[in-house]
C-alpha cells in the first residue's frame, strides 16, 4: 500500500483542506502515516500570511526531502499559489499545486512516477469564480468539525497578501453546506464551526441569499445539530438580520469573533479597513444588547507602519471600552508584496514588542473579568481532549458555548459529547470546572 504523510501550516482553513485532501488519497487506497516517518508521498500544505510563513514552509519541505529523498514531494496551499517558481527551485520538490485543483494532485503523482519531470499545477487564482468542492465527512482529530462555506476575499487590506493567494470571494452553494453539515452530525459531531477565508462575507456573490439565510437553513434543516459557531465575522457583516437569527436560534453559540485590527481611525484608514471605530462600536453595542452575555473575541495588529504612541493609545482605549472576552494580539509583520511593506515609518521591533505586551496585559485582565461573570454557573461544555498540561490526570479540556476553556474531570467516553459543567474557579487561559452531568438529547439546550 502506498503511504502518504501530511504537514499543515497556517490557519483553520488549511487544516480543513488537508483533511479534504486526505479523503481524496483515502479513496485511492493510500495509507496515512505520521509526517516524521518515512513515507512514499509527502504533502505540505503551506502558509504565506507572513514572510515567516514562507520560511517555515520551506523548512518543512526540506525536512520531508531529507526524510525520504525518493519520496514524491507535493507542495500546496497559499505559499504554493503565490510563489510556485520559488518552490520549484527547491531541489527535491516534484509537484506544486496552489489553492485550487487539489484533486488533480493524485493524477500528477501518477504522471510524475512515469515521467519523473517536476509538475507546476498552479493556475491564475484571480480568474477562478466557483467554489472548489472539498467534502470532509469526518476529521482525524475527532471532536470539533469545521465546515468550509466560502473561499477568497475582496477586501485587499494593505497588510494582507491573502486575496492573491486565495482569489476573490466565492460562496459554497447552500444545499452543499447543509448536506455536509448533516453528514458531519451523522458522523457524531455535536458542534460545527463555519469557516472560510472571509467567512462572514458568505453569500455576497449569491443572488437573494446571505449568511443569515444560511444560518437559518442550518438551524432548521440539519437534524441533530446542537451547536453552530461562526469562525469569524466582520463588524459590517453583523447585519440586523444576522442579529435577529442569532437571537432566535438556540444552536448558534454565544460567541462571535469580530476582527478589529486597530482601534484608531487613522490606522484603520492606512490598513484600508472599511469602517470607523464609531461604526465598529455601534455594531458591537447592538449585538451585545440582543445577546446578553455574548463573548466577543478579536484580532489586533500593533506597530502598523506609522503607528504613533497616540494612535496606539486610541487602540488601547478602544479595547478598554469594548471589553473583549479574549484578544489575539499580533505585532505587525511585514509581508513582501503588500502596500504596507512599502510604507515609510516602519516601527522598530522594540516599540512593537512593548505595545504587544501592554495590550496582552489588558487583554488577559479582560479575559479574567469576563470569565469571573460565570463563577458558580453551569455551562454546556464539549470535552475535546485530555488536559494538555497533565494528560494523565484524568482531566479533560473543552469549550463552553461562550468560548470559555474549561478543565474538569470527566468520564473519557463523554469526549465529543455535550456535558454540563459548573465553573468552580474562573481564570485565563483555563477555567476550572466540576462535571455535573451528561446531556441527553431531550435535555440539551443552550445554558442561560
Amino acid at each position: 500500500m502506498t503511504t502518504v504523510a501530511f504537514h499543515t501550516l497556517g490557519c483553520k482553513v488549511n487544516h480543513y483542506e488537508t483533511e479534504a485532501i486526505w479523503h481524496f488519497f483515502k479513496e485511492h487506497d493510500y495509507e496515512r502515516v505520521d509526517f516524521n516517518q518515512s513515507s512514499d508521498v509527502y504533502v505540505i500544505n503551506t502558509c504565506t500570511v507572513t514572510n515567516t510563513g514562507d520560511k517555515k514552509s520551506r523548512q518543512v519541505i526540506r525536512r520531508a526531502i531529507r526524510k525520504n529523498p525518493d519520496a514524491v514531494i507535493c507542495v500546496t496551499g497559499c505559499y504554493a499559489q503565490t510563489s510556485p517558481d520559488e518552490i520549484m527551485e527547491i531541489p527535491g520538490v516534484d509537484i506544486v499545486v496552489g489553492t485550487q485543483d487539489r484533486r488533480k494532485m493524485l493524477e500528477y503523482i501518477e504522471r510524475y512516477k512515469k515521467e519523473r519531470e517536476p509538475i507546476n499545477g498552479v493556475s491564475n487564482i484571480m480568474k477562478t469564480r466557483s467554489f472548489e468542492e472539498m467534502d470532509v465527512p469526518s476529521f482525524t482529530d475527532r471532536t470539533r468539525a469545521s465546515l468550509k462555506i466560502q473561499e477568497g476575499c475582496n477586501n485587499f487590506c494593505t497588510f494582507c497578501i491573502i486575496p492573491w493567494a486565495r482569489g476573490l470571494m466565492r460562496s459554497r452553494p447552500p444545499e452543499d453546506v447543509v448536506n455536509q453539515a448533516q453528514q458531519l452530525v451523522d458522523a457524531g459531531y455535536k458542534e460545527i464551526v463555519l469557516t472560510g477565508i472571509h467567512t462572514g462575507g458568505y453569500g455576497e456573490d449569491l443572488k437573494d441569499y446571505n449568511l443569515a439565510a444560511l444560518l437559518r437553513d442550518l438551524d432548521e434543516k440539519v437534524v441533530g445539530l446542537k451547536r453552530i459557531r461562526i469562525s469569524s465575522i466582520e463588524a459590517s457583516q453583523i447585519t440586523d438580520e444576522v442579529i435577529e437569527v442569532l437571537d432566535q436560534s438556540d444552536k448558534i453559540v454565544r460567541h462571535l469573533h469580530i476582527p478589529m485590527q486597530a482601534g484608531s481611525d487613522t490606522v484603520l484608514k492606512r490598513m484600508r479597513r472599511k469602517y470607523t471605530m464609531e461604526f465598529y462600536h455601534s455594531r458591537i453595542e447592538k449585538v451585545k444588547q440582543a445577546l446578553p452575555g455574548l463573548a466577543i473575541t478579536s484580532d489586533v495588529i500593533v506597530g502598523f507602519p506609522g503607528e504613533t504612541e497616540e494612535e496606539f493609545m486610541e487602540t488601547y482605549r478602544s479595547v478598554q471600552e469594548i471589553g473583549f472576552s479574549e484578544l489575539h494580539v499580533f505585532p505587525y509583520s511585514m509581508r513582501t508584496g503588500t502596500p504596507a511593506a512599502r510604507m515609510k515609518d516602519q516601527i522598530d521591533d522594540e516599540t512593537k514588542s512593548n505595545r504587544v505586551h501592554r495590550l496582552i496585559e489588558l487583554s488577559d485582565q479582560q479575559a479574567k473579568e469576563y470569565a469571573s461573570l460565570y463563577e458558580g454557573e453551569v455551562l454546556e461544555v464539549i470535552p475535546e481532549e485530555p488536559y494538555k498540561k497533565d494528560p494523565n490526570s484524568g482531566l479533560y479540556e473543552g469549550y463552553s458555548d461562550n468560548y470559555l476553556k474549561v478543565v474538569f474531570e470527566c468520564p473519557p467516553e463523554l469526549v465529543g459529547q455535550i456535558v454540563r459543567v459548573k465553573i468552580t474557579k474562573p481564570g485565563y487561559p483555563y477555567n476550572e470546572g466540576q462535571f455535573v452531568r451528561a446531556m441527553t438529547d431531550e435535555s440539551s439546550h443552550q445554558a442561560v
